[in-house]
């Protein structure tokens, strides 16, 4: 077998011009998907990038991999057919919050229901910005947008809530601007056999800057974001000095360290543990509790794709192989003259 030729993030950069904004938070994730796509020992022809329509959805663009620019909403169907015809391919959706959680809401929730081995990539900047700032599926009640002058009274979408819903047997949040998480997080997505969902705040500078100033900007993020590691205490601050402990009858509460309450009094992070503690993880956010980010849940389920090939397998052993001209002849058939 030959080796697998070493790639830079150079290599996996396109040719083609980037366009997007000055200052928008997708150069960032751009950057850090290049840089961790080459150090996955993955050659750059079994990369597929699937994307539908938003900002976000230039990405195929740019990656020096195969892609599929789609249609609004659509990136799941096709990504599944893909995984399907070729199980060797990486197959990783680049969504938005738009594009992944309004038309093609009902895609998403499917393909995390059937654990398709595709890994989806959701950019949450709650707006619309390709057209023009209206609110969107994350918007918080109350946004004023062009499409909501007066402020949206819609509840919105937590992603990872949704994605926990559906059953997502990987879901994973992140922040387009804080690097080192952001590529640990692929790698951890890339490694898991199943649906993947990673959720990844990311700025939009002209439309809605600043949404998520409170965990991107280094000197406030330290005590405002916990850092999920399985097996060990929710501890967070900038001084490690405070933590998330239960509270009857199953509520998270913040503490402080010290004064008789130690880490032996805090919640574990288990990423296997029943969906009841992940959702009340991913429901935690500033200014109430820490936003948690890193893997909230990973769990070994058999995946859609090989479900199919075995069952086709299986079938074949039992019957032989198919005849698509006597299976299209067969049945109730009609003569129209």
């Amino acid at each position: 077998m030959s080796s697998i030729p070493t790639l830079t993030k150079k290599d996996l950069a396109s040719n083609q011009e980037v366009r997007w904004c000055p200052g928008c938070g997708d150069y960032a994730i751009l950057s850090a998907a290049q840089q961790t796509f080459a150090e996955l020992g993955v050659p750059r022809e079994k990369f597929v990038i699937v994307s539908g329509i938003g900002c976000s959805s230039r990405f195929p663009y740019y990656m020096n991999t195969f892609g599929f620019h789609t249609i609004h909403g659509r990136a799941p169907a096709v990504a599944t057919g893909i995984k399907v015809a070729n199980p060797d391919l990486s197959v990783w959706i680049v969504t938005g919050d738009g594009d992944a959680l309004s038309i093609g809401g009902n895609h998403v929730i499917h393909l995390m229901r059937r654990n398709v081995d595709v890994k989806v990539l959701l950019f949450d900047n709650r707006i619309y910005g390709l057209t023009k700032g209206q609110y969107s599926p994350t918007s918080e009640v109350g946004k004023r947008t062009k499409s909501s002058p007066f402020g949206s009274i819609d509840r919105p979408f937590n992603p990872v809530s949704l994605a926990l819903g559906a059953g997502a047997t990987f879901v994973a949040r992140s922040i387009d601007v804080y690097t080192p998480h952001l590529r640990e997080t692929l790698r951890d997505a890339h490694g898991h056999r199943g649906t993947a969902f990673v959720h990844i705040f990311q700025n939009c500078n002209i439309f809605n800057d600043g949404a998520f100033e409170n965990i991107r900007e280094k000197g406030l993020r330290e005590d405002n974001l916990l850092h999920l590691k399985h097996g060990e205490p929710l501890v967070f601050g900038k001084s490690m000095d405070r933590g998330v402990r239960l509270r009857a009858p199953f509520e998270p509460e913040v503490v402080a360290l010290g004064a008789g309450i130690t880490e032996k009094d805090l919640l574990v992070h288990d990423e296997r543990a029943p969906i009841a503690y992940t959702v009340m993880l991913a429901e935690l956010h500033p200014p109430h509790g820490p936003m948690p980010i890193g893997v909230l849940r990973r769990v070994t389920e058999p995946s859609f794709d090989s479900a199919m090939h075995q069952q086709i397998a299986e079938v074949t052993a039992e019957r032989g192989p198919g005849d698509l001209a006597r299976a299209i002849r067969s049945g109730n058939t009609w003569e129209v003259k």
